[in-house]
């Protein structure tokens, strides 16, 4: 069986493009089991994980637990709230704690960038990066591209990808630039000056700072949130200025001169970079991607367990 160039998943940055090739047609397999009566398969009935979540997540940590459950792993959540962190304990101290309890895979989430790195080097467990800080968010650009090419029919090699939005303070961004560009797709990224970093082009990547330019080039339009809870300073005068000249709306999708995919990792500001009538148009496939994100993780921690 064809396995994994790595024991963990910290970032995209790591994965070779076979192993992305790997997970997203192991998660093919998986979609069929999650959509049948029985959605439970026995894959890792005799692995343990913990989900060890040191910020908020409510997408990211019910896929990845609904994913846990759908192989039979016996799971069990952390979060720092409540726990001996608070205390001050260390981050290391936490999760040898929690490994003392026969844990074979950690799914962390952190503030600080880097944190699933120096836990993989210090620990015998797998470990799946589920977001470090404004760095990477592998398994959300792993569910990304599934649902674009699922949608697009085909791999995504020659396919234009606009991520638009806060650039900046975004992990799903540059996971999802290295994802795309190891599958051969042509990249933009579109946002106020403020809110793309300087070393974008340097990635290989176009820059845009008009959106109408962004949707009339691109085939997938993956808009990201203004990430208000990351931000020191002010990026921009108003929400309403910025809805002003970087909101989507309906009425901008159907201009265009061909049908283009919205896509959102969420959660969406509603009226900011996304109206409703837009979200939830026919372009839409934000549902698709919240699915989608279980059978991905289903086949990462699967893949991984392998090793």
């Amino acid at each position: 069986m064809p396995q994994l160039s790595t024991r963990h998943l910290l970032g995209i940055k790591d994965l070779t493009p076979n192993d992305i090739q790997l997970i997203l047609e192991t998660a093919t397999q998986f979609k069929d089991v999650i959509n049948r009566p029985i959605k439970k398969v026995p894959s890792l009935r005799d692995i343990t994980i913990a989900n060890v979540f040191f910020e908020n997540s409510t997408r990211t940590r019910l896929s990845f637990e609904l994913a846990e459950k759908r192989l039979s792993a016996d799971v069990v959540n952390f979060s720092a709230s409540g726990s001996s962190v608070k205390k001050g304990e260390t981050l290391l101290d936490t999760v040898n704690n929690i490994l003392a309890m026969k844990v074979d895979m950690i799914v962390m989430r952190h503030s600080s960038p880097g944190s699933p790195h120096y836990l993989s080097s210090r620990i015998p467990a797998n470990v799946v990066n589920a977001g470090d800080g404004t760095h990477e968010h592998p398994t959300q650009a792993l569910l990304d591209s599934f649902s674009m090419r699922e949608k697009l029919g085909g791999d995504l090699a020659g396919k234009r990808i606009a991520i638009i939005g806060d650039i900046t303070h975004s992990r799903v961004a540059l996971s999802n630039i290295f994802c795309l560009q190891k599958q051969g797709a042509d990249v933009m990224v579109c946002g106020p000056t403020t809110l793309i970093p300087k070393h974008m082009a340097a990635l290989g990547v176009r820059v845009s700072h008009d959106v109408r330019e962004a949707l009339q080039w691109c085939d997938v339009a993956n808009v990201l949130r203004i990430q208000l809870e990351r931000q020191q300073i002010k990026y921009f005068p108003s929400l309403r200025e910025y809805s002003l000249y970087f909101g989507i709306s309906r009425q901008m999708l159907d201009e265009l001169d061909r049908p283009i995919v919205l896509m959102h990792p969420g959660p969406i500001n509603r009226g900011v970079e996304l109206t409703s009538d837009a979200a939830d148009s026919p372009h839409s496939i934000i549902l698709d991607q919240v699915e989608n994100g279980v059978a991905v993780r289903m086949a990462v921690l699967y893949l991984l367990a392998q090793e």
